[in-house]
């Protein structure tokens, strides 16, 4: 199986660069990139933060894994998920099926710096928002440990993650 024939798939925490990492390592791949995220948005008709407040999390997990389970059928894809498309272990079933899973984590430090100024973050609508990002971290630590590699992004640029990637994924698609 060629390169083509795999995704490359990026799940973390939000704010580690899922998104930006995503689209720059899918232009050097030529590959097609989809954030699962944006396509729940799509499919909603509604940002995620409103789908939170209207619906509540477990329906917003619930297209979550409708949403995995259509785009990890496909090949040929770079796919940014969202920070808790791992919570369902068939969402990374699905995921690895046809895909190379990378892990971007980073020091909640940064992750707070990453999102502090975004108010769509529903997760971190709270009064202490870096302890809340310590306690998911936490609370997320064994099922964000389930991938096939991980890079800790909390010191390097954008490009340098994205190559590494490329690189990860071009030494381990060809089986």
């Amino acid at each position: 199986m060629n390169s083509k024939g795999l995704n490359l798939v990026f799940t973390g925490f939000m704010g580690t660069g899922k998104s930006s990492i995503g689209k720059l390592a899918a232009s050097k791949l030529g590959f097609e990139f989809v954030d699962i995220d944006k396509e729940i948005e799509k499919h909603m008709n509604m940002v995620i933060s409103d789908i939170f407040e209207n619906f509540g999390e477990q329906h917003f997990r619930k297209i979550e894994s409708k949403i995995v389970k259509e785009f990890s059928s496909r090949t040929g894809m770079v796919i940014s998920t969202g920070g808790g498309v791992v919570l369902n272990t068939e969402n990374i079933n699905n995921l690895r099926e046809k895909g190379i899973v990378i892990l971007l984590k980073a020091k909640p430090e940064v992750i707070y710096r990453n999102v502090s100024k975004d108010k769509n973050r529903p997760l971190l609508n709270c009064e202490n928002p870096m302890d809340r990002i310590v306690e998911l971290l936490e609370a997320r630590k064994q099922y964000y440990d389930n991938n096939d590699f991980e890079i800790d992004v909390s010191e390097l640029s954008i490009e340098e993650i994205a190559e590494k990637a490329v690189d990860i994924f071009k030494k381990n698609s060809c089986i």
